[in-house]
């Protein structure tokens, strides 16, 4: 589930206090509780006690109950460039429903982005169950996603040559779970915003609680093979149905990864030939993913946009300089960040494909705009000419926008693979 909500307004006299491990169960009890209270399977709750930094959690107790939790992972985030950037993965927050509008939020978020910086992480970024709730502590949507149903009785799928030189075999997932590993981890330094997998990650997606299969069946994985060597994997879920005229099951998709556009290639048309079913069920893919335009009908796919990862600089400088830039830039930005005032003013980004540098500087503004448009703009994925468009960056050089956006782009869109 996406592990961050919650919402506050005024002060509250109770700060938080960072958890200790002989509290865990209480504290994830209330975050649970926020979401609705629905347990989850046992073996869920056993990974998130093992998985959690217990030294960079922190809660809001009042009379000995909690009503607020907030945690941050430590992520290596690729950016433009590939370069792996450490990063806080902002997750389990939540506040009781009984302490909204008591600032229970907003004296988490200070003393986190605090934590954060003394950590020495220039970035946050999180997922959020509630997209308007962040953007007032800084964070921007960078990142957004693809959820499709594709109608596979009547969409066709076109491969590029090489395909059928891939050879596919079933395996369970637990027992290619390293090979499977492997290929993810060759993709991580090529997409900004992928994160790279840290011990015990890898067993989240094996994760395969029956009460959370809704009718499908136990989680099943196809590995392809190119001249004997693992190049993909995809895993994945069947759903039978069946109506008067015949089966209607559904394949859901849950992770598919290939290192060239063949292994892509032929996983997907695996994913849609599979026996007995007629839709395919695909959540969470990168939007410049390469199935939508070999698909014959991209209407019957059904594909919908959606937020993913929001992105704060929690240091403007050396977030800027961690990543390259597309194209030359020297742009001095005007910026505003109430919420962490030692990023506010100019900042002069100067950087090509090669690298950056960002340094405070009294020269005239080029762009002035607030560390929320800096994240969103971060990993290549939105661009400063739109966000100038919808008012939320101010060009004071003429050029400077042009300039500065074509620098932000990236080849290459920026994906989540999986939540936290």
């Amino acid at each position: 589930m996406e592990r961050t909500t919650g919402r506050d307004g005024d002060d509250t006299t109770s700060g938080p206090r960072v958890l200790r491990r002989e509290e865990w169960d209480g504290w994830y009890g209330s975050l649970i509780r926020a979401f609705g209270g629905v347990p989850e399977a046992d073996e869920e709750t056993a990974l998130f006690r093992e998985l959690t930094r217990t030294e960079r959690s922190i809660g809001v107790r009042e009379d000995g109950d909690w009503v607020g939790t907030a945690g941050a992972f430590d992520f290596r985030l690729t950016v433009p460039g590939g370069a792996a950037v450490a990063a806080a993965g902002v997750t389990m927050v939540s506040v009781a429903a009984t302490h909204r509008r008591r600032g229970v939020l907003t004296s988490m978020m200070r003393r986190q982005l605090d934590d954060v910086r003394s950590w020495g992480e220039a970035v946050a970024v999180l997922t959020a169950s509630e997209p308007a709730i962040y953007g007032r502590f800084g964070y921007g949507a960078a990142t957004f996603q693809v959820n499709a149903e594709i109608d596979t009785d009547r969409v066709r799928l076109s491969v590029p040559p090489g395909t059928d030189d891939v050879r596919l075999a079933y395996a369970a997932p637990a027992d290619v779970i390293d090979a499977c590993e492997a290929v993810f981890a060759r993709q991580v330094p090529g997409r900004p915003g992928m994160l790279a997998r840290r011990p015990g990650w890898d067993r989240l997606a094996l994760l395969d609680p029956e009460k959370d299969r809704d009718g499908a069946s136990p989680l099943q994985c196809v590995v392809a093979r190119r001249d004997g060597e693992v190049t993909g994997y995809a895993r994945f879920r069947v759903r039978p149905d069946w109506e008067p005229a015949g089966p209607r099951g559904t394949v859901v998709l849950d992770e598919l990864a290939g290192l060239d556009a063949a292994t892509e290639a032929a996983l997907w048309r695996f994913l849609f030939d599979v026996d007995l079913t007629s839709t395919l069920t695909a959540r969470g893919r990168p939007v410049d993913e390469a199935w939508q335009y070999q698909v014959s009908d991209i209407r019957r796919c059904r594909p919908a946009l959606r937020d993913a990862l929001y992105v704060r600089l929690v240091e403007v400088g050396a977030a800027l300089a961690a990543r390259t830039y597309r194209a030359p830039v020297d742009v001095v930005f005007e910026v505003e960040d109430a919420f962490c005032p030692w990023n506010e003013g100019r900042w002069r980004l100067s950087g090509d494909a090669k690298g950056a540098s960002c340094e405070r500087t009294s020269d005239a503004p080029d762009l002035s705009l607030s560390v929320r448009e800096l994240g969103a703009a971060y990993l290549g994925g939105v661009g400063l000419a739109p966000l100038a468009a919808a008012g939320r960056v101010r060009e004071v050089r003429s050029g400077a926008l042009a300039e500065a956006s074509v620098a932000f782009g990236s080849d290459v869109a920026p994906w989540l693979p999986y939540g936290f």
